[in-house]
């Protein structure tokens, strides 16, 4: 960053990469806060190319044609990029960074350990910008802080678990699901590398809380397992077959002195003929073994004034929780240092700019 950004006095200017589900999101937000101004958006999509970004989004023209060109956005030297793809492009991100503009991303980055040697890429490409890389989400992302967050009021942490569990069948995204197994078959001796791989942020954010606890961790490890479904399971977009995967959990497990000091657990399921029939908790719930020990639940629920018919209606809250942690985090990416941010090195991300107006 440079040092006449981030001090609150304009809006800062901002492009988006992607109109998708969360990338639609991520637009309205921006839209919506005084602080932030939206002045140039990428289109993955040919089909999306030339056209208003608030058309792409659903709402009234905001004056902003969505393109494909890379260097027509750099070009308007805005101060930060909302980067929501689904999976991450590094030569982009390598552009965006060596251009000085910073970039707060939603697509499977939270410490960089995932990406092996793409990580250096993305160090050497802040360095040589100015420019800074956070990467967040609900989970991971807000969730790990969650748990950061609870283990504060303790003199002694033994262990910090944070668990996402929910049913998923409303979730459309098909690409992300059969990354992880879900649809193979349920005897695939192959299924536990595609989750580990398909997962490999979680570890990650095993990392990062680690980090938070001034540990220099052992190992990470993944320990995955499955759940069929005894019928053929059809979610609209796509379909599982009978005995093929329809529930994935797992456990990321960072190993310090021979056992599991931070552990980052989901478990996933889809439809209503599971086995085993696994229960879920509809939400995120974090223990913390210690002095004292510590239970947070955090569940998620549509406002009273809230309308929906289907279950896309209900994914919007999803986005919006994926999304908003990489928004709300802006202000202080601008302001800080160059290099890769974590939680850890930024202040508390605040809701500013969130409470309406008017009633």
């Amino acid at each position: 960053m440079s040092a006449a950004r981030g001090e609150g006095r304009e809006p800062l200017r901002v492009v988006q990469f992607t109109t998708g589900n969360v990338g639609r999101r991520s637009v309205l937000a921006v839209l919506a806060n005084p602080a932030l101004e939206l002045v140039g958006c990428h289109a993955w999509s040919p089909d999306k190319v030339g056209r208003d970004v608030g058309e792409l989004c659903g709402v009234d023209p905001v004056g902003v044609t969505a393109t494909d060109d890379v260097e027509a956005l750099l070009a308007l030297a805005p101060d930060c990029a909302v980067y929501n793809p689904k999976f991450p492009d590094v030569d982009t991100l390598v552009r965006l960074l060596e251009a000085g503009i910073d970039v707060v991303s939603t697509s499977v980055f939270i410490t960089g350990r995932s990406w092996g040697d793409d990580k250096a890429r993305i160090a050497a490409a802040c360095a040589a910008g100015g420019a800074t890389m956070f990467g967040t989400g609900m989970n991971p992302g807000f969730a790990n802080l969650l748990g950061i967050v609870s283990a504060g009021v303790c003199d002694r942490v033994d262990s910090i678990t944070v668990l996402e569990s929910v049913d998923s069948t409303g979730y459309d995204s098909p690409d992300t699901d059969r990354a992880v197994g879900f649809g193979r078959p349920i005897d695939d001796p192959g299924l536990p590398a595609m989750t580990e791989e398909g997962t490999a942020v979680f570890g990650d954010a095993v990392e990062l809380m680690a980090g938070a606890l001034g540990l220099e961790l052992d190992d990470i490890v993944c320990v995955p397992e499955y759940a069929r479904t005894t019928e053929h399971l059809d979610m609209g977009s796509w379909s599982i077959d009978a005995d093929c995967v329809a529930g994935v959990a797992g456990s990321w497990q960072g190993i310090y002195e021979g056992r599991p000091v931070v552990e980052l657990k989901f478990c996933w399921r889809k439809g209503g003929t599971l086995e085993p029939d696994w229960r879920v908790e509809h939400g995120y719930i974090v223990e913390v073994a210690g002095r004292p020990s510590v239970h947070t639940k955090l569940q998620i629920f549509p406002p009273e004034d809230f309308e929906a018919t289907s279950f896309a209606d209900y994914m919007v809250l999803g986005m919006i929780m994926t999304s908003l942690p990489a928004i709300n985090a802006i202000p202080a990416v601008v302001a800080a240092p160059p290099g890769i941010a974590t939680y850890l090195d930024l202040p508390l991300p605040t809701p500013s700019g969130w409470v309406p107006s008017g009633g």
